[in-house]
C-alpha cells in the first residue's frame, strides 16, 4: 500500500497506559503489538483518546516515538498533534513528523471558538510546517465549533491535509464531503457506533476507540466493509452494539481502559480529572464483552 490507499479500514485511537503516576511504556508497546497482531490496519497514539490533554508535552512526544518504533512501519501512523494553541500544534506535528509518524491528527481548536477563518488559518499553519498528510479532527459535541464542508473544500486544496476524522456523528456530511471533495479526500468515521453506516455512505475508515478492546472485530468489521460485504459488517455489528454504547456510558477512554483491565492488559488507571467507570458501567463493559465473545 502506497500512499494515500493504505488509510484504509481500522485505526485504533491507542488509550496511554500509566503506572505510579507516569506512563507505563511496556504495557503501551505490548498494546501496541497485539493491536497489530489482531489484524488493526493503523494506529492514532496521544489522541484525546490517549489522554493528550493530561500529558505533558514530553509525555505526549514519548508515545509518539514508541508508537512509531513500535509499529516498525507494520502498520501506518496517524500521530495526534492538535491543540488549541497554533503555535502548540505546530510543534507537536513537527515533532511527530521527525519521529516517523506516517500522518498527523490535528484537533479543530477547542475552548477558544475560532471562526472558519481562524480554523483554515490553523491547519494551514500545520500544513505549511510539514511534509506529511494531515487529517483533520472535527468533533463538534467536544471542540464547540464545526469545521463547515466549505472550509474543508479549501483546506483540500493545500498539499498536506488529506482527510477528516468526522465525530459530529451526521451522516449527511460523509456524503456532503464526499460530493465537496470527491473521493479522494479520506473520510475516516470518529464515531463508533456509525462507522457501518458511515461506510455505506463512502467513508474509508474508522478512527475506534472500541478497537482498543475489540481490535479483531473492529477490523473485521472494516475489512468485510470495504469488500462491499455489508451482510458480514452487519453480522459483527450486532455484537459490538452493546459495547459501542457501554464503553461511551462515561467518558469513553476510561470504558476502553476498563473493558483492556477486563482483558488482563493494562491498569485501568486515568488521570484527572477523569475517574474510572463506576462499578455499574463497568458491569454493562463486562455483559457487552461477554455478548461479544471477548469474554467468557
Amino acid at each position: 500500500m502506497s500512499g494515500k490507499t493504505k488509510y484504509r479500514g481500522s485505526f485504533t485511537a491507542l488509550v496511554t497506559p500509566f503506572k505510579n503516576g507516569g506512563l507505563d511504556e511496556e504495557a503501551f508497546r505490548a498494546l501496541v503489538s497485539w493491536q497489530i497482531e489482531q489484524g488493526s490496519h493503523g494506529l492514532v497514539p496521544v489522541g484525546t483518546t490517549g489522554e493528550s490533554p493530561t500529558l505533558s508535552h514530553e509525555e505526549h512526544r514519548k508515545v509518539t516515538e514508541w508508537c512509531v518504533d513500535e509499529a516498525k512501519g507494520r502498520v501506518p501512523v496517524i500521530a495526534g498533534a492538535g491543540s488549541n494553541s497554533t503555535r502548540e500544534a505546530v510543534d507537536l506535528a513537527k515533532h511527530a513528523e521527525k519521529a516517523g509518524a506516517d500522518a498527523l491528527l490535528v484537533v479543530t481548536p477547542y475552548y477558544n471558538k475560532p471562526t472558519q477563518e481562524g480554523m483554515y488559518e490553523h491547519f494551514k499553519a500545520v500544513n505549511d510546517a510539514v511534509g506529511i498528510p494531515i487529517f483533520i479532527y472535527n468533533i463538534p459535541p467536544r471542540s464547540v465549533v464545526d469545521m463547515s464542508v466549505a472550509t474543508m473544500a479549501r483546506l483540500f486544496e493545500l498539499k498536506n491535509i488529506a482527510g477528516v476524522k468526522d465525530a459530529t456523528a451526521n451522516l449527511a456530511r460523509v456524503s456532503q464531503q464526499r460530493h465537496a471533495m470527491g473521493p479522494d479526500f479520506i473520510q475516516m468515521s470518529g464515531e463508533d457506533m456509525t462507522a457501518l453506516a458511515y461506510m455505506a455512505a463512502g467513508g474509508h475508515g474508522c478512527i475506534s476507540v472500541v478497537a482498543n478492546v475489540a481490535p479483531k472485530l473492529c477490523a473485521d468489521l472494516m475489512t468485510a466493509v470495504l469488500k462491499g460485504d455489508y451482510a458480514t459488517g452487519l453480522k459483527i455489528q450486532d455484537r459490538l452494539i452493546p459495547l459501542h454504547d457501554a464503553i461511551f456510558m462515561e467518558p469513553g477512554l476510561a470504558g476502553a481502559k476498563h473493558g483492556l483491565k477486563l482483558l488482563g492488559r493494562i491498569d485501568e488507571k486515568v488521570r484527572l480529572p477523569l475517574v474510572n467507570v463506576t462499578p455499574p458501567t463497568g458491569q454493562k463493559i463486562r455483559e457487552a464483552m461477554v455478548h461479544a465473545g471477548l469474554l467468557n
